[in-house]
């Protein structure tokens, strides 16, 4: 009996064009954020508290899908370049908050820049990328419940 293979076809994967272009886009963020000093994981992170100015840590974790060893270094990173504060709560000492300082407030005017220069990379019409944002969005959702 001969077996059926094209589940291994790397044209048959779902996950092949998602990384790709998940790799392109980040690759094509890296000169502008150059320009402010950030890695992508580090532009989200920042993102995160230009909004939220104080959240602990396992929060941001789980706004940004990252875990513990991936974000410590990274916040450590942020800490040292000025752009944000750790500490422990002060009603709780298991927990550690992660607050933005003046310097992280004040690099979110040249930040605004970003996604005005992004705006071409994504070769799809307006319909599209909304279309796959809340199909992206969905997954991701999916893959949170799954996790709790």
């Amino acid at each position: 009996m001969k077996k059926n293979y094209d589940a291994l076809k790397l044209e048959n994967q779902l996950c092949f064009p998602l990384y790709a272009v998940s790799k392109e886009i980040v690759r094509r963020y890296k000169p502008f954020l150059d320009e402010i000093d950030l890695t992508y994981t580090q532009y989200i992170t920042m993102m995160v508290l230009w909004e939220s100015k104080q959240m602990s840590v396992k929060e941001l974790g789980e706004k940004l899908y990252l875990d513990s060893g991936t974000l410590t270094p990274l916040l450590k990173r942020l800490e040292q370049k000025g752009l944000l504060t750790r500490q422990r709560d002060s009603r709780d000492e298991r927990i550690l908050m992660v607050s933005i300082t003046k310097s992280g407030e004040k690099l979110k005017e040249q930040a605004i820049k970003v996604p005005e220069k992004m705006m071409g990379c994504v070769p799809l019409e307006a319909e599209d990328a909304k279309e796959l944002y809340q199909i992206l969005h969905k997954m991701m959702d999916g893959f949170h419940r799954e996790e709790k």
